[in-house]
């Protein structure tokens, strides 16, 4: 079986350098068009997936599906495997909306240039790849040690789309922040952005100029003062750095989330992959219009309890529902969506703000 973890992994490392060193090889500004292809592309190739999903565990290559999944006690076929991989990757991309929220807040209060936002984007998800698959691994040991660790979950669920309804983040200072804070303790930090560099020397080439977003280049005081040859971060990296921290906290709230779907380790990760892949073309195409989905949120914070009801009934529902059980989460957790898209649309502060921009272009 761990010939397919290669093969993935080899296709997801060759995507991600595909982006870098070919379409994103020079830094620029993501355009809302090619932000869109992107996202296209993206949930294309997470879609079309699913159709490996169904063939190989229908088959069981590389012995896929031969082991009992946990949630249900049954071994995964290729419908119940491709059903738990989309409605997994489903959840996941929703929840990757309200990280894109705080990311949206983050950059501006680092005020990252537009213009590199990607590769402050690009380099989070690729942690954020690294800790998910090591947070992955650690929820399959326990749960397949500890079953009743799944009820767990399930709780941490429901209270945390409690807390999502409740906690608001759109006044949080990341300055104030714990590893922001520790961060610029331990190391010098750059009154002014670098370029694309995180990292710079004092005295070298790069720190002789700073550029501040909008403005032209000019020296930088706190480059200048530091030991000559000092590595120092610039406000990129700290950028960086909260993108990382902003993404683990999430991943505390989604992880448990798809086990409460399945608890198969290939159709955990496969799902968070494509889900978080996507995240940076899905930042570009919505950062603009993120407050036009005033219900969004509240939607969200409903997926997230739905799920964690489903984790503590899933024996209940087994017998009334069916082995196929979660043909039914999906279509519930996609009504939910599209039911605060929907509410969004109608919002009545968006409806007065359609008739203000109206009556300016009457006059």
């Amino acid at each position: 079986m761990i010939w397919v973890w290669v093969a993935f992994l080899g296709f997801v490392f060759l995507m991600l350098a595909l982006d870098l060193g070919v379409f994103h090889r020079h830094a620029h500004v993501v355009t809302v068009r090619e932000a869109l292809g992107w996202s296209a592309v993206w949930i294309s190739l997470g879609l079309a997936f699913s159709a490996f999903v169904y063939f190989g565990y229908e088959a069981h290559w590389f012995g896929l599906g031969l082991a009992p999944d946990a949630v249900d006690g049954l071994p995964n076929d290729g419908a119940s495997a491709t059903i738990k991989y989309l409605t997994g990757y489903v959840v996941e991309k929703s929840l990757s909306v309200d990280n894109i929220f705080v990311i949206a807040m983050l950059f501006g209060f680092f005020a990252v240039p537009t213009i590199y936002q990607h590769r402050v984007l690009f380099w989070g998800i690729l942690g954020a790849l690294g800790m998910r698959g090591v947070m992955i691994a650690l929820g399959a040991a326990l749960i397949a040690e500890f079953h009743w660790i799944l009820y767990l979950f399930g709780a941490f669920l429901i209270l945390t789309g409690v807390k999502m309804l409740v906690l608001k983040t759109d006044h949080m200072d990341p300055g104030q922040n714990l590893v922001v804070r520790v961060t610029r303790r331990l190391l010098p930090v750059t009154a002014r952005f670098h370029g694309e560099h995180f990292v710079v020397r004092a005295g070298s080439p790069q720190s002789r100029k700073s550029e501040l977003p909008g403005g032209p280049a000019a020296p930088d005081a706190v480059v200048e003062a530091a030991r000559p040859g000092a590595l120092m971060l610039t406000p990129l990296a700290l950028a960086l750095v909260m993108v990382e921290t902003t993404d683990l906290i999430f991943a505390v709230d989604s992880i448990p989330a798809i086990f409460a779907i399945t608890s198969d380790p290939f159709l955990v990760f496969t799902s968070n992959v494509f889900a978080i892949l996507g995240l940076r073309s899905l930042y570009f195409a919505l950062a603009g219009m993120l407050d036009k989905f005033q219900y969004l949120k509240i939607a969200l914070a409903l997926v997230l309890k739905l799920v964690g009801a489903k984790m503590l009934a899933a024996d209940w529902l087994k017998d009334a529902l069916g082995k196929g059980f979660n043909f039914y989460l999906l279509g519930a957790v996609m009504l939910l969506l599209a039911g605060g898209m929907v509410a969004s649309r109608f919002h009545p502060s968006r409806r007065a703000h359609r008739g203000s921009d109206h009556a300016r272009t009457r006059s």
